[in-house]
Parts: structure tokens; sequence; C-alpha cells
């Protein structure tokens, strides 16, 4: 098959092109803004950019459906910024560079930002298309929904006015999502108060790498290896054998990631250099077992640095190493009630020195909101027994199963026609825009759904392409046949 042939539908593709010729990290999504706004004037069409910076894009009915209730699309501008260490990439300046390999595309080192430009590629495309049946529709493009959806949150309860609502920002074709988890993040601050190192100590870096890393909601069930972790074990059992110091410690990422990578610089006596390295050999087979399946590129590697003066006071790193050792990480409780369904969990994302303090950042998801408080609750509770304080934000509500959704039976009825089989009804367990829009739009009628990603947040994400086929099909018999 011809890369033409696998890029269909070509105006999907094109408008994917366009997207990702445009930056967009969260919390700059300035240029896409600007982008969207003038697609949509250039179009001729109602296009309005609210005071946060949400953009909504009006298209009429096409003859004869002038009748159907509007139906809101509803997609993220902002993209996870990700890449390979040591490339040189700006995210705020280059575009990204795909690849096709097999049937998946890919970026050349970095995240993809099909989560979810392709999305809002989709969208861009209906509303350019001339040859797609449809009631009123309502495009809209929220912002900064990957670092906190803060476009969501802030959007007014007059923005939109669909009675329908498809959100396409999910990650495996044939599954329907109607539900989602709510979650908030635990930040926490370490004082660091400096020491100075006595003579006769050696210098060196402990680096983790090489892990998968993933979605720290859609793969938090994987049983991948979290790089803060591992990195806090190795220190503490080097610890308990020696007068380890740390020096500085900058690990892990984004809130919403599983850390790949991480590292320490730290300082022990000379006498002890022989056996770090032959501890630090020990713990790569240790690891290398326990996550045979899920991590086979994982790396301990050690380096010497230039002698350091200063460390943190040791009883302080001390404990505030044990108590991130001591943080749950990963799964607390699966659901009830649906199968394979993850309740509650928490994601210790990053661990990071800046100037005077060590910053701690956390995430946790829940469906039950009192489940998530209490994670919450928890990890709290570990990190101020080390010394820390904490703070929990208020986070962003889940979305509620509605059992009555019309929506939902117009999706199921036009996928089995289509496809011969039935879709996957379920609730994922990563906070969905459609938990802060029921919210402020509780008499819509909501789904998700979006063609097959796999590696999201991470220089590994990628797109199975003949989904997004599939997916534009499922969606235009959608707006074909949806009625009051």
């Amino acid at each position: 098959m011809t890369q033409e042939e696998m890029l269909q539908p070509k105006l999907v593709f094109d408008c994917f092109a366009e997207v990702n010729k445009v930056p967009r990290p969260s919390k700059k999504e300035e240029k896409m803004i600007e982008f969207l706004k003038n697609f949509g004037e250039n179009l001729g069409l109602e296009t309005k950019v609210d005071e946060v910076g949400n953009v909504i894009i009006k298209k009429p009915a096409t003859p004869g459906h002038e009748h159907v209730p509007t139906v809101i699309l509803q997609s993220h501008m902002d993209m996870v910024c990700e890449k390979v260490a040591g490339l040189d990439f700006n995210f705020e300046t280059d575009p990204i560079e795909t690849y096709i390999d097999g049937e998946w595309m890919r970026a050349r080192g970095t995240t993809l930002g099909a989560d979810d430009g392709i999305g809002v590629a989709m969208e861009m495309a209906i509303l350019k298309s001339e040859d797609v049946e449809h009631g009123p529709l309502e495009c809209v493009f929220t912002r900064d929904e990957e670092t906190g959806l803060s476009g969501a949150a802030g959007m007014g309860n007059d923005f939109m006015s669909g009675r329908y609502l498809i959100n396409l920002d999910s990650e495996d074709e044939g599954q329907i999502f109607i539900s989602c988890a709510g979650g908030a993040n635990t930040v926490a601050k370490f004082p660091w108060k400096s020491e100075t190192i006595p003579s006769g100590y050696y210098t060196f870096s402990v680096q983790i790498k090489g892990l998968t890393g993933g979605h720290s909601g859609d793969d938090i069930k994987k049983r991948r290896a979290n790089a803060n972790k591992l990195l806090v074990r190795f220190l503490c059992d080097e610890m308990s054998k020696t007068d380890l110091r740390l020096v500085d410690i900058q690990s892990g990422g984004l809130h919403n990631a599983i850390p790949r990578d991480g590292k320490a610089i730290c300082a022990v006596p000379s006498s002890f250099r022989d056996q770090l390295s032959a501890d630090a050999n020990l713990y790569l087979v240790a690891v290398q077992e326990e996550f045979s399946v899920t991590e086979k590129g994982i790396e301990v590697i050690l380096s010497t640095e230039d002698d350091a003066t200063e460390c943190m006071q040791p009883d302080a790193a001390k404990r505030m190493l044990m108590s991130l050792r001591a943080v749950h990480n990963g799964v607390l409780e699966f659901d009830q009630d649906m199968d394979d369904l993850v309740q509650t969990s928490s994601n210790l994302a990053s661990i990071r020195k800046q100037g005077d303090v060590v910053n701690i950042v956390t995430s946790q998801r829940s469906n039950i909101m009192s489940a998530r408080k209490n994670m919450s609750a928890i990890i709290r509770a570990a990190l101020e027994l080390g010394g820390a304080t904490c703070t929990t934000g208020e986070g962003y509500p889940g979305w509620k199963l509605d059992p009555n959704s019309r929506l939902l039976k117009v999706s199921r009825e036009s996928y089995v026609r289509l496809f011969g089989k039935e879709p996957l009804i379920l609730a994922i367990h990563a906070g969905l825009e459609c938990g802060l829009l029921s919210e402020k739009y509780p008499q819509t009628d909501m789904v998700s759904f979006g063609p097959t990603l796999r590696g999201v947040h991470s220089p590994d994400e990628r797109l199975h392409l003949p989904t997004v086929k599939m997916v534009w099909d499922h969606l235009l018999d959608i707006l074909k046949h949806i009625e009051n």
C-alpha cells in the first residue's frame, strides 16, 4: 500500500499536517488560537474566541438537516511536549516532523501531537468539506487540556449551545467512552538546607533511563516502572550502607506522564566507590527481573562528577528520600462494577531541586470523588511525615455515566451498521474534558471516541493510520443519522 493510500481520508491528514506546523505547547497556545481563528474566518464561518482562549467555529446545517439538534465536536488544541534526550528541538518554534512506519505515523524524536491534533484535524476537515451531511455544528477547540484542563475549566456556560457533544480525544478505535475519572495534583516542598561535604568524598551521578513512560491515567495499570521510584529506591538502599550525601536531584517531568528518566548527584566516602559500582550492577539486574515484561530498555548509569562541596543536610535528606520511597505510586484500587477499570491511582511525577527547596509533584485520579480525596490524603501523609509542606489542588470532576444517553444509542447503532460488530462501551481512568463540560452543561448528551494511539505523552507516540478512516466514517455516519 502506498503512502497516499495509507493517509486516508486525505483531507483529514492534510489538516493534521497543517496543525503540526503550528507550535502548541500547553499554556503557550497563542499561535494555535490565532491559526484556528483565521481558519474559521477564512471559511466565512462564525468564529469566536472566549476570554481564556477556547475557540468555537459554527457551521450551518446542510440542506435537509436544518431540523437536527446542534452537535458539538470538541477536541483540545495543546499537546504534551516530550523529546528524546539530547535532541535539538524547540517546541515553541519548530514544526513536528512526521514519518510513516508501516501502519503507524510517528514523529522524529518528539511526541507526535496526535493527542489531540488528530481530533482538531477531523473538526477542521468537516468544517472545510462540502460533501458531508450534518445538522448545525459547533466545532470547539479548548486550550491547556494537558496541564490542568484550564480551557474547559474557564469556559462559560453560554459558550456552547449544542444538545449533543462528541469529544474526539480517546485513544482506542472501537471504544466509546461514557465516563471518566476526576483528578487532582498534590504538590510538596521539602526545604533544602545545605551542609559542607567532608573531605575524602567521591562525587558521582546516578541516572535511571530507558523506561517506557506513558500516560499517568490510561497507562497506570500496565505495570510500567516509575523512574522517580527507582531512583529514590537506589539512593535509600545506598544511604543505609554508607554516608551518602545528596547534592542535587532532577527526576521526572510532567504531572500526567509516567516518568521515564531521572538523575541525582551524590557523594559517598571514597572508600565506598568500588562497592557503589557493584551495587548499581546488582540493582540493575534486580529491576530488570522485576520489570522483565514492561521495561526492556531500563538502564542504571553511574558517572563521575566534579567534586561537590555542599549537600542537603543528611538527616533532612534521609527523611525526604524515605518519605518518597513510602509514597504510593500506581493503582490503589480497581472499580467494583467494571472489570479491569482502575478506580483510584497516584503518580509520583517529578522530584526537582530548585533553589532552596525540592519540589515534588504527584497526581491522583479516581472515578469516585471521596476515593480521590483519600488518595490525595495518603500522599500528603507520607510527604508531611518526611517534613514537607503539601497542598492538593481543586482538581477536576469526573464524568458520570448517563444510562439513557441518546447519543450513545446512535453511536453504537452506527458502529454496528458500519463495521458489523459491537463497540466496547467503557469508562476511562483519565481526565477527559467531558467531566468539566458536563458540570457546566448538565443537559448536554456526551460521548468520546477516537483513533488508536500508542505511547502518548512520550516520544514513542504513534497513530494507527487505518483507524483514522474508521473513526472518520463513524463520525460522519453519526452526524448523518442523529435526530431528536
